[in-house]
């Protein structure tokens, strides 16, 4: 066998070669391919997880994130982040800061807080 020969030629074994690299690539893009489907799928199946109330409209954002990708990011940010526990805090930030400046915050009944 010189230097410049190639192994495998012209012998049952380079048919063989083929056969598996064939197998390998077609296997590598089908686990790309349900790769990509799974972590796309990730905000409905978070949504659907935590009985988020917005369900219908995250769906509706992945599903155009297929064609607009910063959509999806969109519905990643609706799926994982609850709006009404952020509002929340935010308004708790918003009472701490006014408190500490010297108003007295006076909660009523109704959980309101006056100034």
């Amino acid at each position: 066998m010189s230097l410049i020969s190639m192994p495998f030629v012209d012998t049952g074994v380079d048919s063989l070669l083929h056969v598996v690299a064939a197998v390998v690539m077609v296997a590598t893009v089908a686990a790309m391919a349900i790769g990509f489907w799974k972590i796309h799928e990730l905000p409905i199946n978070k949504a659907h997880k935590e009985d988020h109330h917005q369900i219908g409209l995250i769906t509706a954002l992945t599903w155009i994130g297929f064609v607009w990708h910063w959509v999806w990011v969109v519905a990643v940010f609706v799926a994982f982040v609850d709006g009404e526990k952020a509002l929340r805090r935010i308004r708790d930030i918003w009472r701490e800061e006014h408190s500490s400046k010297g108003k007295p915050v006076i909660e009523n009944n109704e959980g309101n807080t006056n100034a």
